[in-house]
């Protein structure tokens, strides 16, 4: 779920830090810069972890920062393919159930991933699983809001979401976009469609 990457980038310590430690200062910079964050293809970096390599400091004419060239690992969170992880039902359309972990909400079950046979019940909005008791007898197994879930990671998408510049040869460039058609950097798609996959009730017995 967690790994350690390996990263490089380019630190800027302003004058009015020279009285820190410069390692403090360049720790507390990739802290503020990476936290929370999602990098194209690596992940969603959660903390760093330490410090690699400094190399030289230059200071630029008209710049009186620092800036230094720095090598260090962080700690990201990329779960690999088939992995097996727990999180809670944040809500359910028609379309599937999404996931939250806390710290990352864009996890996706799709409807054709649920245990068979699934139905969806529109007017609570909430998917449940018929589960056949025997030939004569189903019973519906909720799949209730904020209720803890086990999935299977089965695919991850990384979405660049770097701006780009105006569209001249739009004439509606200037129209603004909802943000809520705006996609995740980053989203995992999942599945609970085998063998004790699902809520954690149905098989708590």
């Amino acid at each position: 779920m967690f790994v350690l990457c390996e990263m490089k980038d380019t630190v800027r310590i302003p004058p009015w830090e020279f009285k820190e430690n410069t390692t403090d200062a360049i720790m507390d910079i990739l802290n503020k810069k990476f936290a929370n964050k999602v990098v194209y293809n690596v992940g969603l970096c959660i903390a760093l972890w330490d410090l690699v390599k400094l190399e030289d400091s230059f200071i630029f004419p008209g710049d009186g920062a620092t800036h230094t060239n720095v090598h260090f690992r962080y700690v990201v969170f990329r779960p690999f393919i088939d992995e097996i992880l727990v999180g809670k039902i944040k809500c359910s359309s028609k379309e599937g159930v999404y996931v939250s972990m806390g710290f990352f909400d864009d996890i996706f079950i799709p409807a054709d991933a649920l245990q068979h046979p699934a139905i969806f019940e529109s007017q609570d909005q909430i998917w449940a699983w018929e589960y056949e008791v025997d030939e004569d007898t189903k019973h519906k197994l909720f799949m209730d809001i904020d209720e803890e879930i086990r999935f299977r990671v089965v695919d991850e998408t990384f979405t660049d979401t770097t701006p780009s510049g105006p569209d001249t040869t739009n004439t509606e460039s200037d129209i603004p976009t909802d943000p809520e058609l705006k996609k995740p950097p980053y989203t995992i798609t999942a599945s609970i469609s085998d063998s004790g996959l699902g809520c954690m009730s149905w098989w708590n017995g």
